[in-house]
């Protein structure tokens, strides 16, 4: 047998050294009945600890492609190309609704259904509308913006926007890990900025997460959701109220739990339902668990 390549000897070595309880838990992805899944877990300061499946190969990012739109927001806030309180999609709605799920904009389309900070309505148009925002005040393609704000800087050369701001991200794992990681000490914004995201953005707002059920309140920040103190949950009764990220449904997620020092990122190419309510949950817990968190 050939030696490892530079890659496997490092996976090797990252498990051999800090995953001894990790990889048994990220063991449950063989579980999944998905084609691809792929996962990684990640410590403060101490970077990849265990990884599952193939981290190159490339896979749909659905929603969880929202988040990067959101920190390409957050750049161009900072970059002083716009403002969070900007008009921005319907009458009376600002680049902070929109981030928030707060604008009123239907789930798919440019209806409006709702004044704007009175519900939170999921909304992929909402995310359509800020990628509109950037490109007029930036004067290039949204496309460009996020790989020249976000992509780039961060090493994700391997992910490529195949679709709206919304939910087109394609690439694999390697490159999640590396946003993940961002998301765990941020580089491309402000501790400031970054804390404004990660705060409830129009407390007191009730709506429904798709897929999930009704909550009221449905916390977000700005293009996160926050777990807070909802009682059941996508990410696990274990992740502090602290946590946030987002799913999406190509099987995908990325959770980032601040108190506990830990994220998590997976990607499956098994299509969100039944299956990833009852497995993300338990896969979240385990990982918290075994971490000792």
């Amino acid at each position: 047998m050939g030696a490892l390549p530079a890659t496997g000897r490092l996976r090797l070595a990252v498990r051999r050294r800090y995953a001894p309880l990790l990889v048994p838990a990220l063991d449950l992805l063989d579980g999944w009945d998905a084609p691809h899944a792929a996962a990684a877990v990640m410590g403060r300061g101490r970077g990849v600890l265990a990884v599952h499946g193939d981290g190159r190969r490339p896979s749909r990012w659905a929603s969880v492609t929202k988040m990067l739109t959101a920190v390409a927001v957050l750049v161009a806030v900072e970059e002083g190309t716009l403002a969070l309180d900007d008009q921005a999609g319907p009458p009376g709605s600002t680049i902070r609704h929109l981030l928030a799920h707060a604008s009123g904009l239907a789930f798919d389309r440019e209806r409006v259904v709702a004044a704007p900070g009175e519900r939170r309505i999921y909304s992929n148009a909402g995310f359509e509308a800020l990628a509109a925002a950037v490109a007029q005040r930036a004067a290039m393609p949204f496309e460009t913006y996020l790989r020249e704000a976000v992509l780039a800087p961060l090493g994700l050369q391997a992910t490529r926007l195949e679709g709206t701001a919304a939910a087109g991200l394609v690439g694999p794992l390697d490159d999640l890990v590396r946003f993940a990681r961002e998301l765990m000490a941020p580089t491309l914004v402000s501790r400031e900025t970054f804390a404004v995201a990660t705060a409830v953005a129009f407390p007191g707002l009730g709506g429904v997460l798709p897929g999930i059920g009704r909550y009221d309140p449905l916390d977000w920040g700005l293009g996160f959701e926050l777990r807070d103190g909802k009682a059941s949950h996508w990410t696990g009764r274990r992740c502090s109220p602290e946590t946030f990220g987002h799913f999406g449904g190509s099987g995908s997620l990325l959770w980032v739990d601040p108190a506990a020092g830990v994220a998590l990122a997976a990607l499956s190419g098994r299509e969100f339902g039944a299956w990833a309510r009852a497995a993300w949950p338990a896969l979240s817990d385990r990982v918290l668990d075994d971490y000792g968190a």
